[in-house]
């Protein structure tokens, strides 16, 4: 039995490292796609996302959701926020991979946890514990910093975080799994994307089909290349502590990172590297936090285990099962009643 779990844990962090290698890799991808502009290739990536997801589901026979969602207008609503979030998200990052920003694009992957904490404290009137607060101010501060340092605010990195954590919230709301929720993100995107390919191919501005069947391949893998890492990352959630995760998230960034850098060529003068600093200085601080509170908790809990165990009490599943995802997620154990009232909210009809 512990050898299967080994197995099982040794799979789901393979298919986390395929998941963010991926996603980290991605740069090398997009200039493959010219001489097709950025809003060309986002239009492809909605639509054979779409396709690849849905080939998916219907090999599985997974569609039952389909008609719940569409029997919620609520939650399809959601979904269509969180369809026109991401796609401000794809648009933005394939433009700045495309012309040369990298870096720039990195650092909002490098900064989106704390956006989240950020949006987590002015939405949901959460509170942060003292080195959550003094990672947000650090943030702020290298924002300061990267913004006299690139001579304008860099809004690349900040839309990138903001859609994204944006994007977060709203899927926490919606509750649906990972394949069906792009399936129905690339569905509500679908339309408005094949129409605007058919306009670029009736003014002949479509590099679709004069560009080679080599172009044409490449620009149908953008469904592979986004639901494929999607998968992986599926996979390695339901078998790894999602604080394992939290910490393979930064892989995606670094990575993306040492390709601007290595690759692309692109300049760092001092003070980006000051900015870069003070952001993995807040990263630092907020990973410690976390690992240090997941720790204490963990411990709390065998504690309160011993003893019932000792008074003869058993513990329900259902407390079980919420104890086992504070640990796991690093929320303190008097934040759990806070976090299920939000999933309650979350999931109410």
């Amino acid at each position: 039995m512990a050898g299967s779990s080994r197995g099982e844990q040794r799979i789901g962090l393979l298919n986390g490292f395929a998941a963010y290698g991926m996603w980290g890799l991605v740069p090398l991808f997009w200039p493959l796609l010219k001489p097709a502009g950025a809003g060309e290739i986002l239009a492809h990536r909605m639509t054979w996302s779409l396709v690849f997801v849905a080939a998916a589901l219907l090999v599985v026979r997974r569609w039952a959701w389909a008609g719940e969602l569409l029997r919620q207008p609520r939650k399809l609503g959601l979904v269509t926020v969180a369809a026109a979030v991401i796609t401000v998200n794809w648009g933005v990052y394939i433009w700045a991979v495309n012309s040369g920003h990298v870096v720039e694009a990195s650092l909002g992957y490098f900064i989106n946890p704390l956006v989240t904490i950020a949006m987590g404290v002015l939405l949901l009137k959460e509170r942060l514990r003292p080195v959550q607060w003094a990672a947000v101010g650090t943030g702020f501060a290298a924002v300061v910093v990267l913004t006299v340092g690139y001579g304008r605010p860099p809004w690349i990195s900040l839309c990138l975080a903001f859609s994204f954590a944006t994007y977060g919230l709203v899927k926490k709301k919606v509750n649906l799994g990972g394949v069906e929720s792009l399936a129905a993100e690339t569905a509500i995107q679908f339309l408005p994307a094949l129409g605007y390919l058919l306009w670029l191919g009736a003014h002949g501005d479509s590099t679709f089909t004069t560009e080679g069947a080599g172009h044409a391949v490449l620009l149908a893998a953008t469904g592979v290349v986004t639901a494929l890492p999607l998968v992986c990352f599926g996979a390695a959630a339901i078998r790894v502590p999602l604080s394992t995760l939290g910490l393979l998230q930064y892989l995606a960034p670094v990575f993306q990172f040492l390709l601007g850098i290595f690759y692309f060529g692109e300049a760092m003068p001092p003070e980006r590297w000051a900015g870069f600093a003070l952001v993995w200085l807040a990263l630092t601080l907020l990973t410690w936090d976390a690992l240090r509170t997941a720790h204490r908790t963990a411990r709390t809990l065998r504690a309160q285990a011993d003893r019932a165990a000792g008074a003869g009490v058993a513990t329900g599943p259902g407390s079980a099962a919420r104890e086992a995802g504070i640990v796991a997620s690093g929320i303190p154990a008097p934040a759990a009643s806070e976090a299920e009232a939000l999933d309650a909210r979350a999931t109410k009809p």
